[in-house]
């Protein structure tokens, strides 16, 4: 029985523990309250910019927080502003390629109108450049609905959005899909369309030639003919009479 017990004991040595393969989900930070949310942009070495959002008793509304640290020149900067909306994302690009940097700041808000409120801001010098927004005009606004998609294309800001046909309830989705584009410009964005809508009118070619009509002259009626004659004859028979004097 002792050499049994050992036997078993000797066995149970060899075997291994079993090692779990599960790895534990990194979880991402999370912000304390009042902050909601952040994210991190590196322009150059030593150019950070901190967007953020704050705000208490309220999801829709807030403000932004941009914190650019220069930590080359150990000079350190604040923007802020209020927020419509909550932040969907953060761009960084230089559109007019004057090696000033442009933060645009993404927020939305579940309006069918102002569905999508961008925040433009330029940075030269360690100081902010608020820029106004081009809004969209009335062809680019006619069926808007919000759900915009926006990216960065070869340095300029591209939005894309789906057209819808109608308004309110009853506006049904389409296939048709508005491009535009945002550029720099004196210092200020201006946008243009990319897309062409199928429902954009016919161009001038496309339009049949007018024909020219061609006015006839009335025809002479044949009392008209018959004083004509009449007055021919009497002039001839004056002119004979002034022959035989």
């Amino acid at each position: 029985m002792l050499i049994g017990g050992l036997f078993l004991a000797g066995c149970g040595s060899d075997t291994k523990p079993t090692v779990s393969n599960t790895i534990a989900d990194v979880k991402k930070p999370v912000l304390m309250a009042p902050f909601k949310y952040h994210k991190l942009v590196e322009v150059a070495p030593g150019q950070y910019y901190d967007i953020m959002s704050w705000g208490r008793g309220s999801i829709d509304t807030g403000s932004f927080l941009i914190l650019h640290s220069d930590s080359s020149g150990k000079k350190y900067t604040t923007t802020t502003g209020d927020l419509n909306g909550t932040i969907v994302d953060v761009f960084n690009t230089d559109m007019d390629v004057d090696g000033n940097p442009e933060i645009l700041i993404q927020a939305k808000k579940k309006d069918t109108v102002n569905y999508t409120t961008v925040y433009a801001f330029e940075f030269s010098d360690n100081k902010a450049q608020k820029l106004d927004f081009p809004k969209l005009t009335a062809s680019q606004r006619k069926g808007y609905r919000g759900n915009d998609n926006f990216y960065i294309e070869e340095g300029k800001l591209i939005r894309e959005f789906p057209v819808y046909d109608g308004s309110g309830k009853e506006a049904k989705l389409t296939s048709q899909k508005r491009k535009l584009e945002y550029s720099m410009r004196d210092n200020s964005l201006t946008v243009k369309q990319l897309s062409k809508d199928s429902t954009a009118s016919k161009v001038a070619d496309a339009k049949p030639h007018a024909t020219v009509k061609t006015e006839s002259k009335p025809a002479k009626s044949k009392h008209h003919e018959e004083v004509k004659h009449k007055k021919k004859h009497k002039k001839h028979h004056h002119r004979s009479s002034d022959d035989d004097n």
